[in-house]
């Protein structure tokens, strides 16, 4: 049956993406959906809940507020909430039932911009798409609105990373990770979009010389900087001692040549007995290490939306239980979050490796920093 997982988990949706991507900017996001739904988001989504605090609330939708098409309520509220908060923004965004009564967002944006005077922007979300989507929209926004040009210069290239949540990174030790193998590589390093970084440091996102994007949620954002400032992007990160170089010279030849490489492509396109599953940056920088490592051919198994820059040629797009789990069985190493391993089979060497947005809080504590360090896989 396909769309369906009866073993399986599912990904973090839109939803959360947005508010994951906008959770240390100062904003207030609002997602339009029931009471009660705020704790899907706290529990299983977003690691920094406990820990620091952000403008994350949910308007509580009744099913006669839905019914009768009452969004008074919900502007009211919203523009109530801010006068007192007084955010640095307002984002609003859906949950499948406005999607289903057709809830018409833009225009609430407007409206509630009009009446408390702060900007607000309208996140496309319905709750039925990947994590990756939400925050896609949320880090374009922030591309177009926030960032900008200081002057800003040096004697090194400043180098801007891109698409960083904890749904694919984690901790924020793994961007201080990133952050020192930039220095060590001779770079400066630049904002954090949106790890580390407040809002006033993408100010002067415009000043690098280089965008490094980490996940494909960074995409857009990269390719508005591109479009505005002339900055070229590469895609990757920096997973094991041998791909750590090449992606630092990769970096390189992009400020030189002002040109965007897709660094977590260029990958051996046949033979394959190996392969990783999941994100398509952070998976298919994890194949470059293991390949640059092992010397063996290694596929990607690309399980959410994507953007088909990051796809090499013999990659596989594949989302259904069952046709993953028919496929698993073509290799003899199947690198996943621990919550794949069910279907995977017993002759087959399964490598955990977990992924938040998949696999929530579970294995947290398991996840490894492959930062410029060797990949310990035993295969």
């Amino acid at each position: 049956m396909i769309h369906y997982a009866r073993i399986i988990s599912c990904y973090t949706a839109d939803t959360s993406g947005v508010c994951s991507a906008l959770y240390e900017l100062g904003g207030m996001v609002v997602v339009h959906d029931a009471s009660g739904c705020n704790s899907t988001y706290a529990t299983h989504d977003e690691p920094r809940w406990y820990t620091m605090d952000s403008m994350i609330y949910i308007s509580g939708l009744t099913e006669i507020d839905a019914v009768m098409g009452n969004d008074e309520k919900f502007i009211s509220d919203v523009c109530e909430s801010a006068q007192r908060l007084k955010p640095k923004f307002i984002a609003i965004c859906g949950s499948p039932m406005p999607a289903m009564t057709g809830t018409d967002f833009d225009a609430l944006a407007l409206i509630i911009q009009q009446r408390c005077g702060i900007r607000t922007f309208a996140m496309h979300t319905n709750g039925m798409k990947s994590y990756l989507v939400g925050a896609s929209q949320a880090f374009e926004m922030l591309a177009q609105n926030f960032c900008g040009k200081t002057g800003r210069s040096g004697k090194r290239p400043i180098v801007n990373i891109i698409g960083a949540t904890p749904l694919d990174l984690s901790r924020q030790e793994i961007i201080d990770s990133i952050r020192s193998w930039l220095e060590e590589n001779g770079f400066e390093s630049g904002c954090c979009m949106a790890m580390g970084s407040s809002l006033e440091d993408y100010a002067g996102a415009g000043d690098a010389q280089c965008d490094l994007v980490v996940s494909s949620s960074g995409l857009e954002a990269a390719r508005v900087l591109d479009k505005r400032f002339g900055i070229p992007f590469v895609t990757g990160l920096p997973f094991g001692k041998e791909y750590s170089r090449v992606l630092a010279e990769d970096i390189r030849r992009a400020v030189q040549g002002r040109e965007n490489v897709l660094s977590c492509v260029e990958r051996e396109t046949d033979k394959f007995d190996i392969a990783v599953v999941g994100e398509s940056i952070y998976a298919g920088s994890v194949a470059r290490a293991v390949s640059l490592q092992t010397g063996r051919a290694v596929r990607v198994i690309h399980t959410l939306d994507t953007d088909d820059c990051v796809v090499a040629q013999n990659d596989k797009k594949l989302a259904d239980e069952d046709k993953l789990e028919a496929e698993f069985a073509n290799y003899g190493v199947i690198i996943a979050d621990p919550l794949f391993k069910p279907i995977v089979a017993e002759q087959t060497k399964f490598v955990g490796i977990a992924h938040e947005a998949f696999s929530g809080r579970c294995f947290r504590k398991t996840i490894p920093d492959l930062v410029n360090n060797k990949i310990d896989l035993e295969i």
